[in-house]
């Protein structure tokens, strides 16, 4: 028999974010088990979970793969950086045609905004103001974009900055657009697990006339230590069909509009015999 075709390295790595995202909802959970649910060789999950375990997203012990705390995994900048990626690249291809060249821009820390950098890119004379390095350094090079960096104290867990400096600048700034994620969505009302990016997201919200709410599904039906009102402060919320339809419901029962996009699906790895 001939080998068949194996997925790509970004594939995998949905994968594995997948991976990761069960183990958490579930505590722990057997590796011959994980196996079975997404359907790949024993071997294929145990390479998963080294490699999830190698980078300190979780334990691997005897037969078993151990969640670390929800905290830790929010806060690992590698994990948030390439989990969900065919979502949020189908969320920011579905917000991109609303910003204009001209307008400011307001974006928050989150990586969902990453995949629409090519896109921002090609405007002229937009001035992007965000908190978050990652996004200031990804657009730095852009001709007709101006950034400003919103600085205050940086935590590296997160790759940018948050304190009284931030929502202080944010104070005296007027933007035509704030495009923000979010930790947590339940029921409508919004969550994250650390007070000074609370402070942050509010701020941004304060300071533009409107505001958009990029979430994927795996966002909805949770919450995290400190609640932050809810989706009634943005214009739309985006998000990908996967989101529960209770979820959608309870969005709309607050009077806002939800656009919901596809997103392609991963086939599971086929072992090579």
């Amino acid at each position: 028999m001939t080998a068949r075709t194996r997925l790509s390295q970004a594939a995998v790595e949905e994968r594995r974010q997948a991976v990761l995202g069960y183990v958490a909802d579930h505590g722990e959970t057997r590796i011959d088990d994980l196996a079975r649910h997404f359907d790949v060789s024993l071997m294929t999950m145990h390479r998963d979970l080294d490699d999830l375990a190698g980078r300190h997203l979780l334990r691997k012990e005897r037969g078993r793969a151990v969640a670390f705390p929800a905290l830790t995994m929010e806060t690992a900048t590698r994990f948030r950086e390439n989990s969900a990626l065919a979502a949020k690249n189908a969320l920011c291809a579905a917000v991109t045609a609303r910003i204009r060249s001209g307008s400011t821009v307001l974006m928050d820390d989150s990586t969902t905004l990453f995949p629409l950098v090519p896109a921002l890119a090609r405007l002229d004379q937009l001035h992007v103001v965000t908190n978050s390095v990652g996004l200031a350094q990804r657009l730095g090079s852009a001709p007709g974009v101006r950034v400003t960096l919103l600085g205050g104290h940086y935590r590296g867990d997160f790759n940018s900055c948050t304190g009284p400096t931030v929502t202080r600048a944010l104070s005296q700034l007027r933007a035509d657009l704030a495009l923000m994620s979010a930790t947590a969505v339940l029921e409508g009302r919004l969550f994250h697990p650390l007070s000074d990016y609370v402070e942050v997201k509010l701020a941004m919200l304060a300071s533009a006339e409107q505001a958009l709410l990029l979430a994927d599904h795996s966002k909805f039906g949770k919450t995290a230590t400190y609640a932050y009102g809810t989706v009634a402060d943005y214009h739309t919320v985006v998000t990908d069909t996967g989101t529960p339809d209770a979820e959608i419901a309870a969005i709309r029962d607050l009077g806002v509009p939800v656009e919901r996009v596809e997103v392609a699906s991963i086939e599971p790895e086929e072992s090579t015999p």
